[in-house]
């Protein structure tokens, strides 16, 4: 399974963070899980999170972007991404995982990765944060994201 050996998600301070959620809408109940998921993880690190909604995966660098340009101090991506009989699957997760890396280096803000990129929808639902799921994957964004915004904090109060 993907998650063995995953990090704890230890408790962070993310008072005064500010967080956009960026989600895409396909897939809904997979889609579903990992927003409440994220949205959990936000609440439980004491950080404030505006939720906006994107078509799909294509759509989360532009926006996550935008977001980050406009003064949120980290962007989070969801989205799921299921492979089918076209090259289509490949073609969006590439330009999703180039694209959220390229705005988080450009930005110098961190993007946390909750784009999943399946091969069938069960692999999602065991991933989304749904009762009975393994793991939490909108939660585990997150926690990436404010967790790294601390530590960029501390590095700039180092330096």
């Amino acid at each position: 399974m993907s998650g063995a050996g995953a990090a704890d998600r230890d408790h962070v301070d993310g008072s005064g963070i500010r967080v956009a959620i960026v989600a895409g809408q396909w897939h809904d109940e997979i889609a579903g899980g990992l927003l409440a998921g994220a949205q959990r993880e936000v609440e439980r690190l004491g950080a404030t999170a505006e939720v906006i909604a994107v078509p799909g995966s294509f759509e989360l660098p532009v926006v996550a972007k935008a977001a980050l340009e406009a003064g949120f101090d980290a962007a989070v991506a969801l989205g799921v991404i299921i492979r089918g009989g076209t090259p289509h699957f490949e073609y969006v997760s590439d330009a999703a995982t180039s694209g959220l890396t390229r705005v988080a280096i450009d930005a110098g803000k961190p993007v946390g990765f909750g784009v999943l990129t399946l091969d069938d929808e069960q692999q999602g639902l065991d991933r989304a944060g749904l009762p009975g799921s393994k793991e939490d994957k909108g939660a585990e964004a997150v926690h990436a994201a404010v967790s790294t915004v601390v530590t960029l904090r501390r590095l700039r109060v180092l330096a």
